[in-house]
């Protein structure tokens, strides 16, 4: 199901033995735009570090009790490799990480979770040959830091990020919402991830293969009720693009 990561935050997080917090925020690789770990906010449990969980281990999403329930026991979490706050996720760190809870890594290969195109948490499934497949350069941005960064068009600036809708089935983030401020009577619209080109990370702007025009007579997206699938299709539509969910598809 989509939902709006804002909507996310403050959301309990459940352990297999009891609650260790809430959501803080997640951090998502700049290549698939797909989330790698939710950040915690547990707090005074673990304080001076960052407590870190991938989304193997997020099992459910509970909009109606404001959960999200988690694999993993306290004990788990407590003994798992250590990253303090001040401190960047490095590569050392995920090499660690990973290792502890034995779950393929998703740097290896060449789809968003290594050999697959979407995350199995089934262990009697997994490819563990994967660890042999060549590497990708991954970078971890922050959803908090990314907000307000602003979306270029390829005749104009249209707007800046509001924030991102996720698909928390496959934890992939589908949609910026932007919005486009005095350009269009501060008007909301999404974008989807696919039809990013590339980002500046330095000048904090998101560079879209899109005009101003095309985005304009695009469909104006409202939060008053969850995102449709029928908007979805007439959203890619009105681009000429084809859905995500044509991949999901092919991949069952």
């Amino acid at each position: 199901m989509l939902s709006n990561l804002k909507t996310l935050r403050g959301y309990k997080l459940k352990c297999l033995d009891g609650e260790i917090g809430k959501v803080k925020e997640f951090y998502f690789d700049d290549r698939h735009w797909t989330i790698r770990y939710l950040v915690a906010d547990t707090g005074n449990w673990l304080t001076g570090r960052q407590v870190l969980i991938s989304p193997y281990a997020l099992v459910a999403v509970n909009r109606e009790a404001q959960n999200i329930e988690i694999d993993l026991t306290k004990k788990q979490i407590e003994d798992s490799p250590s990253l303090k706050t001040d401190k960047p996720v490095s590569r050392q760190f995920e090499e660690e990480y990973y290792g502890y809870y034995r779950w393929p890594t998703y740097w290896r290969g060449p789809n968003p979770w290594g050999s697959y195109a979407f995350i199995i948490r089934d262990r009697d499934k997994w490819n563990v040959s994967n660890e042999g497949q060549k590497e990708w350069d991954h970078h971890l941005r922050s959803t908090l830091a990314v907000n307000n960064y602003k979306l270029q068009a390829t005749d104009g600036e249209l707007g800046q990020i509001e924030d991102f809708i996720l698909d928390d089935e496959t934890w992939a983030i589908r949609y910026l919402i932007v919005n486009t401020g005095s350009w269009w009577s501060g008007k909301k619209v999404l974008i989807s991830t696919q039809w990013i080109k590339r980002v500046s990370w330095s000048d904090s702007k998101v560079f879209v293969d899109l005009s101003l025009e095309s985005v304009k007579q695009s469909p104006e997206y409202t939060e008053d009720s969850p995102l449709a699938r029928d908007y979805e299709i007439s959203l890619h539509r009105h681009y000429d693009r084809k859905g995500h969910w044509y991949d999901q598809l092919v991949d069952v």
